[in-house]
């Protein structure tokens, strides 16, 4: 059997894992390369492998750097059957549909309508635990708890026992169940997006976030929070909710202006039964879990523009994550140089962002073609990532110390993976690598 890797290598984004057995090829993800000019410029460089070839293609989850190349590889050729949880394709479609937006707007080409359309044509949902079999490999989903119908994927090939973990979630998920802990595992794909780092404990990501919504409301200042649309906004309403509801917070007009957001939130409403427990008692208690008194979705572009004529305070949550476009945009260019205003960072920037820019502390940029100084307050929280830190990902690997053979730590920047691989080493004894672009592993 032989794994290759045609994108998260020693990086996050990209995700794109081919594996070969006999005559038959099944991919795992075949996401989009984000964040600088070169990493995004390998979207349209030709896969290393045939498309036509592949049999099948299953996804993990539905972020953009895991399924926004399947169009383009269905352009190419690939005619296989894609596999995915239900609320996956549910969010994979919206998504996708965005990012094709604006691609148009730039005037890029990965894909076109026609390839989108052919892809939900082709596209089957697959619940938990549902076993399926492509060829000669047998594959079902368990639950990663990442985002709203995440997966990691089981596959047994060749007598052999593998898990690509996908994202694993972050314990815990301030909405979703943990991930499921799966015992067994003979080869391990893992992600390593934190595999150096450790998240705050949850009670202080909640006092921070308090703590900034307090903030902004004294000085009279905007509050503004680039989230994605799924997951991330899904978690600042729910909290929100709670600390109005129990008056922890003042009150103020707070915005969703975000129509992808939005409609990943009403997408959310249709799956409660993924929510952990505590969550599903709340529901029954207080229904409307992401909705509240002086919250408005801003869906249209006159209803984004009427925000600017609300005199903060004020929260604005609104695309993209990471600042890479969206209508967080607009309003970083009217309230960055405010140094009342805060920009609250909640999730991973990817190198070159321009996210990560801010974090790392520039004190002018260019934003819609106009130089802006940073004047306003950068925080950044990150125990609300979605993703597993350091010691929650070597725990998942040690759980199946006494069955791995080999390790692979994928989705994170070179000094995560390689941290990550070699602490597995050093503290299991089990074999363990950070692979390359396109390198090629026989097990």
């Amino acid at each position: 059997m032989r794994l290759s890797f045609h994108g998260g290598a020693r990086e996050v984004t990209g995700a794109c894992y081919l594996v070969e057995s006999g005559d038959t090829k099944l991919l795992i993800d075949c996401g989009l390369f984000q964040g600088s000019k070169e990493c995004e410029d390998l979207n349209f460089e030709p896969f290393r492998f045939a498309p036509a070839e592949v049999d099948a293609l299953v996804v993990t989850h539905a972020h953009i750097d895991h399924v926004g190349r399947i169009p383009r590889i269905i352009r190419e050729g690939f005619a296989g059957p894609v596999y995915s949880t239900p609320a996956t394709r549910e969010l994979a479609r919206i998504l996708l549909e965005d990012a094709l937006r604006l691609a148009e707007r730039r005037g890029e080409e990965l894909y076109t309508p026609a390839d989108l359309a052919k892809t939900f044509a082709v596209w089957e949902e697959v619940p938990y635990h549902s076993v399926r079999e492509v060829g000669g490999i047998r594959f079902q989903l368990a639950d990663a708890g990442h985002i709203l119908g995440s997966a990691m994927i089981e596959l047994w090939i060749e007598g052999r026992h593998i898990l690509f973990t996908g994202d694993l979630g972050n314990i815990p998920s301030v909405l979703l169940r943990p991930p499921e802990r799966l015992r067994g595992i003979e080869y391990l794909v893992i992600e390593s997006t934190y595999g150096n780092r450790k998240h705050e404990d949850p009670e202080e990501r909640m006092l921070r976030l308090e703590r900034a919504v307090e903030d902004a409301a004294s000085r009279g200042g905007a509050l503004m929070i680039p989230a994605f649309a799924a997951e991330r906004t899904q978690d600042i309403l729910h909290l929100l909710n709670e600390m109005l509801l129990f008056k922890r917070i003042p009150e103020m007009p707070v915005f969703v202006d975000s129509p992808l957001a939005i409609k990943a939130t009403r997408i959310y409403e249709r799956y409660p039964d993924q929510y952990r427990e505590e969550i599903q008692q709340l529901l029954r208690e207080h229904p409307n879990l992401f909705r509240f008194k002086r919250l408005r979705f801003t869906e249209t572009t006159e209803e984004s523009k009427a925000i600017n004529h609300v005199p903060p305070p004020k929260i604005v949550i609104a695309g993209s994550g990471m600042l890479q476009g969206g209508r967080i945009l607009h309003h970083l260019r009217l309230y960055l140089s405010d140094p009342k205003s805060i920009l609250l960072i909640i999730g991973y920037q990817a190198a070159g962002s321009l996210g990560r820019r801010l974090v790392d502390g520039e004190k002018s940029v260019k934003i819609l073609g106009e130089d802006v100084p940073v004047a306003a307050e950068i925080r950044k929280i990150s125990g609300f990532s979605a993703h597993a830190d350091n010691p929650q990902l070597y725990a998942f690997v040690e759980a199946n110390r006494e069955s791995l053979k080999r390790v692979f730590t994928v989705q994170g920047e070179e000094a995560q993976a390689l941290h990550l691989a070699q602490e597995i080493k050093d503290r299991l004894g089990v074999q363990a690598d950070a692979p390359e672009m396109y390198e090629e592993a026989e097990i």
